[in-house]
C-alpha cells in the first residue's frame, strides 16, 4: 500500500470522495448498496445511488453520469474495497483503470483507515441517521430519501467548515470535460507483449505474475 493519502482537497474537484455506505435490506427484504460520491472541498454530495451491488458494472454508469455533469476531477480518494480497488498489481481494478485512462488518479486510504476520509465518513452519519433508520419499503423509495437529503445537504445546510455557507453556494464545475472516447492503448515497439491467462497472470521470466 502506498500510505495514507496526502492530497490536500484545496479547492473543487481537487479531490473528490467515494465510498459504499454500509448495505442494508428494504423492508422488502432487497438489499441496498449506497454509493455516494461528494467533492472534498465543497463538501457538494454529487450523488447517493442505491445500488444492488457493489460491483464495477453498476458503480460505472453514476460515474458516467457524474463525469457528464459536473466534469472530471484530479482525484477520487476511495478505500480498498471492491468495485475501487483489488488484489492486482498497483492493487488497480477495470473501475480505477478507467479513471486513469481519463486523467484521473485513484488514491486509497490504508485499510482500516476510515478516518484518512473523515469528511466523507462525516456526511455517512447523517445519511444514515436520516434516510435508514428505518429503510423504506422497496429500493425505488429508498432512492427518493436519498434524493430528498441530497438537495437538503447541498442547497439547505450551511456548513461551519464553509463559513456558514452551503455546499451548493461553494462549488464549483470542473473545467476538465468528460471525453466522449478514449484512444485505443499503444505500446512502443520495444515493449514485451504478453497475453494475461484466464486465471488472470502472466508468465515473466519463468516466474508466475498476478495481474
Amino acid at each position: 500500500h502506498p500510505g495514507p493519502p496526502l492530497s490536500e482537497m484545496s479547492s473543487p474537484n481537487a479531490v473528490w470522495s467515494a465510498d459504499f455506505k454500509g448495505q442494508f435490506k428494504t423492508r422488502d427484504g432487497v438489499y441496498c448498496y449506497p454509493l455516494t460520491v461528494s467533492d472534498g472541498f465543497s463538501r457538494y454530495l454529487f450523488a447517493c445511488q442505491g445500488l444492488r451491488s457493489p460491483c464495477e458494472e453498476l458503480s460505472r454508469p453514476v460515474f458516467e453520469r457524474l463525469f457528464e455533469e459536473y466534469g472530471l476531477p484530479w482525484i477520487i480518494r476511495t478505500d480498498n474495497g471492491s468495485p475501487f480497488a483489488s488484489t492486482a498489481l498497483g492493487r488497480l481494478s477495470r473501475l480505477s483503470v478507467w479513471w486513469i485512462r481519463l486523467g484521473i488518479e485513484p488514491e486509497l486510504t490504508e485499510p482500516a483507515s476510515p478516518a484518512q476520509n473523515g469528511r466523507h465518513e462525516r456526511m455517512h452519519k447523517t445519511l444514515k441517521a436520516e434516510t435508514t433508520q428505518p429503510p423504506a419499503g422497496s429500493l425505488s423509495a429508498q432512492q427518493v430519501r436519498f434524493n430528498r437529503l441530497r438537495r437538503q445537504y447541498n442547497d439547505q445546510r450551511p456548513h461551519e467548515a464553509l463559513g456558514q455557507r452551503t455546499p451548493g453556494a461553494v462549488y464549483e464545475r470542473s473545467a476538465r470535460p468528460f471525453p466522449r472516447a478514449l484512444p485505443e492503448l499503444e505500446y512502443p515497439g520495444h515493449f514485451e507483449t504478453r497475453y494475461v491467462s484466464e486465471n488472470g497472470g502472466i508468465r515473466w521470466k519463468k516466474c508466475w505474475v498476478n495481474v
